[in-house]
């Protein structure tokens, strides 16, 4: 077996419950003024804090707890699940974040794998606007700060990434050829409908969240435009697999309706599904053989990456890896989910 990839590894700033301007910067740029709640409280029966994004009041959508994100437990936890290397990702906050504080996460970040000895890499994270004063913070981090992409997150806000508003920033990650890990974020903009319920809020809306996401990024064209971007979608493109065949049809109509109810030419979508959207699992445990197995028949095993969502749930880390070795797809695909497409789409 080739080297263990985990893709979808959370990072946060040691020292962000500890540094009050760091905590307060975090917490301030989080729009109250749209319905998201943030604060920082105890954990019931332990000596830890956690905060705690709430979208809208009263409903828990983030819990990041103190302590979880330090070099020394991540390396043990990493050796006891048998990952070789970390691609580490800003959870959520970069829908969010402003440049400054976007300055000081990479920093830390780039600190924080140099002392990994090789066993960890980094996500450039900057506002995606376009800015001048972001583009070449992204270029800080892959030049200078040795990072292996980008990352962004399924929408900001109510727009989603197929926004002409995202354009300059896109092209430039496209010119530069670099892939660009896509993120969920807490809910998807049309949320009302899952809110009441815990799994459905905070699962299936993820799901939805990515799914929307990718269709949008398809069957807007945004890929004829870019077609060397590449965008890694956590959650298995929420489970977009399923719905691949349906949305974007393998073969054209052989017959003729008397109403074009949907759009028949998608043969460039079926190569832009083929070579501009990739998939992380993030969290393989939760998706069950026979889901996992149907993923990688319908999208392929070139386009499926290893990725266990760490810290969110210990089983998903430390069963991931097992769960993929046992399911009935070739070995080939086996070792190109669990390192060599990350091997080969991070430059590692």
């Amino acid at each position: 077996m080739s080297k263990i990839v985990d893709s979808n590894m959370h990072w946060l700033p040691g020292d962000l419950f500890s540094d009050k301007n760091l905590l307060d910067s975090f917490l301030d740029c989080v729009p109250k003024q749209y319905g998201v709640h943030t604060r920082v409280e105890q954990i019931e029966g332990k000596n830890l804090r956690q905060l705690i994004i709430e979208q809208p009041k009263g409903y828990q959508n983030l819990n990041y707890a103190e302590g979880q994100y330090t070099l020394e437990s991540q390396l043990a936890d990493m050796e006891k699940a048998g990952v070789d290397h970390a691609i580490f990702r800003l959870p959520v906050w970069q829908e969010w974040l402003d440049l400054e504080t976007c300055k000081k996460v990479n920093d830390r970040m780039a600190e924080y794998v140099k002392r990994s000895d090789g066993k960890m890499s980094a996500l450039a994270v900057v506002p995606p606007w376009g800015t001048d004063g972001a583009l070449r913070e992204v270029d800080r981090c892959l030049n200078e700060l040795g990072f292996r992409g980008a990352q962004i997150v399924a929408h900001y806000g109510q727009i989603y990434l197929d926004d002409p508003v995202f354009r300059p920033y896109l092209k430039y990650l496209n010119d530069l050829n670099v892939t660009t890990v896509v993120h969920h974020t807490p809910l998807p903009v049309d949320y009302h409908s899952v809110l009441p319920y815990t799994n459905q809020r905070r699962q299936f809306g993820r799901c939805i969240d990515q799914a929307t996401a990718v269709g949008r990024e398809l069957f807007s064209g945004m890929f004829d435009e870019l077609p060397n971007l590449k965008f890694i979608h956590s959650m298995l493109g929420g489970a977009f697999y399923a719905f691949a065949d349906m949305l974007v049809p393998p073969k054209k109509e052989e017959f003729k309706d008397a109403v074009d109810r949907f759009q028949a030419g998608t043969g460039n979508l079926r190569d832009h599904l083929s070579n501009n959207i990739f998939f992380d699992i993030s969290g393989a445990p939760q998706w069950g053989k026979a889901q996992l197995e149907a993923a990688v028949k319908v999208i392929g095993g070139k386009n499926i990456l290893y990725g266990s969502s760490y810290p969110i749930r210990k089983d998903w880390f430390f069963q991931g890896i097992e769960t993929i070795q046992g399911l009935d797809i070739s070995e080939q695909d086996k070792a190109d989910i669990l390192g060599g497409n990350a091997v080969r789409m991070f430059n590692l």
